[in-house]
């Protein structure tokens, strides 16, 4: 994985408008935070010299993090990008502990993967949140 810090905007805006509200004032704040903060983590994974796939951290402690963004270009997902990048920076860190906060769309993606998973309930109207927890 690549860090994404110093990379072309315009890919990674790309990439986290897919799993955020695609607004282009947030997107661009969160990249800001990215650049900005060094308990962020910004990586992607390319394949053909194109940007395929990112995640966001943010470091908690030396070995907790919050898993922030993750997105796999839609012409990639179902290919196991996705856990590779998780596990591999689990491993390369030694991470002991990832949080995430997701929507229902996306629990089972984190379940497959070995994460526990707890309702927050309805955090926002008509939608529910998860927090997925996995612990090494």
């Amino acid at each position: 994985m690549i860090d994404l810090k110093e990379y072309h905007e315009t890919e990674v805006s790309y990439l986290l408008a897919e799993c955020m509200w695609p607004d282009n004032e947030r997107i661009f704040q969160e990249l800001n935070k990215y650049k900005a903060d060094d308990s962020r983590k910004l990586y992607g994974r390319f394949m053909n010299n194109e940007l395929i796939g990112l995640i966001g951290l943010i470091h908690l402690s030396t070995k907790e993090v919050e898993l922030k963004h993750i997105a796999i270009r839609t012409d990639y997902r179902r290919q196991g990008i996705g856990r590779d990048m998780i596990n591999e920076y689990i491993k390369k860190n030694e991470i002991n502990k990832m949080i995430a906060e997701t929507h229902e769309d996306a629990v089972n993606f984190y379940r497959n993967i070995g994460f526990e998973i707890m309702s927050l309930g309805e955090k926002y109207p008509g939608v529910e949140r998860f927090q997925c927890i996995l612990q090494g």
